[in-house]
């Protein structure tokens, strides 16, 4: 199950598993933790997508989850 978080602590960007963008975690409109990962997301619509369907993004863009 994926849960939202508050911002993470990471100094760098990640990659929003859904549509790919880069998003500093500082700015990220949207943090969700599955699996114990953290992946962070450029706006609502990508972390909805992400939540609906978790196992299809995570291998996509997972290799840049914290």
């Amino acid at each position: 199950m994926a849960h939202k978080n508050k911002k993470g602590n990471s100094d760098t960007t990640h990659t929003d598993p859904v549509c790919g963008m880069d998003v500093d975690y500082k700015t990220a409109p949207e943090i969700i933790t599955y699996e114990n990962k953290t992946y962070y997301f450029c706006a609502d619509v990508c972390a909805q997508e992400f939540v609906a369907n978790p196992e299809l993004y995570i291998h996509k863009f997972g290799k840049n989850a914290k």
